[in-house]
């Protein structure tokens, strides 16, 4: 027995259902539309409690927080000196059952990145005094490995009756390098330990650079030797310690008299026997 079923929607001059009109977006494949749908929440704005709610808890410097295109948050403070107490979430905000998680979150990030503004106030202030006295350290320095290297250069040009007498010089030179390596190593692991703590306080991605510092002082500190805070420390069964830039020096010096040993045992010369 035939049967009829009653259409929704009548036919089109075809003879054939009508078909749905689709979106744009239906008709990209699966992935792409996934794709699209995270990129469109990550663009969202993210919605901040109103000032009043969190107000009584917020940092002396805070000024205002804007939410950014991207999701984040850009949070505005009146400039910090570095001589202020470190900014720390009180805690009797995380105390407040007033406040909703949220609200806390929001707060921890204000005090972070009012954390990380601080800590910069902090290492400019901290630093200026080292890095004025570390200039004429690393000047003195580089006079004297230069100096230095111009004392073994002169070899080549001295006549053997000479060469004792330029030895003399050499070795001078070699102590007055190492005084002035000693020197400049002492004032660097002092720069290097006032970084590290900005970088804790911080995070490396909101590191204020020595050399940034330096600037603003008018100084060039870009050729400037300064290492990790561990490499100016002893280390267990490394002996003797040395720090880096008399450690570098050290192997410069003993490059130049094996070298010179090497030509006095090809002319013949006797090296002297200790008594």
């Amino acid at each position: 027995m035939t049967r009829t079923i009653p259409l929704l929607h009548p036919l089109d001059d075809h003879g054939r259902l009508p078909r749905r009109p689709l979106d744009e977006t239906s008709r990209l494949p699966q992935d792409v539309r996934e794709a699209a749908d995270a990129l469109a929440a990550a663009a969202a704005k993210p919605q901040l409690s109103p000032a009043a709610d969190i107000a009584r808890h917020c940092h002396p410097h805070y000024l205002r927080a804007e939410p950014t295109a991207f999701g984040t948050v850009t949070f505005y403070f009146r400039a910090f000196t570095g001589r202020e107490s470190r900014p720390e979430m009180p805690r009797e905000a995380w105390d407040d059952p007033a406040l909703t998680w949220k609200q806390k979150c929001e707060l921890d990030s204000q005090y972070t990145v009012a954390q990380s503004l601080w800590s910069q106030g902090r290492l400019r202030i901290q630093a200026a005094p080292v890095l004025r006295r570390a200039a004429p350290l690393w000047q003195a320095w580089t006079t004297a490995q230069s100096e230095l290297r111009e004392a073994f250069e002169v070899f080549r040009h001295t006549s053997d009756g000479m060469w004792r007498a330029q030895l003399l010089r050499l070795t001078d030179a070699e102590r007055a390098a190492l005084d002035a390596a000693r020197a400049w190593d002492a004032v660097a692991e002092e720069l290097s330990l006032l970084a590290a703590e900005q970088r804790r306080d911080a995070g490396e991605e909101h590191e204020l650079e020595l050399e940034t510092v330096a600037r603003e002082l008018g100084l060039d500190a870009s050729d400037w030797v300064i290492r990790w805070p561990d490499d100016y420390t002893p280390r267990a069964y490394s002996w003797p310690h040395q720090t880096p830039l008399v450690r570098a020096l050290t192997a410069e010096i003993e490059q130049q008299r094996e070298r010179l040993m090497e030509v006095a045992r090809l002319v013949g010369d006797h090296e002297p026997t200790p008594a």
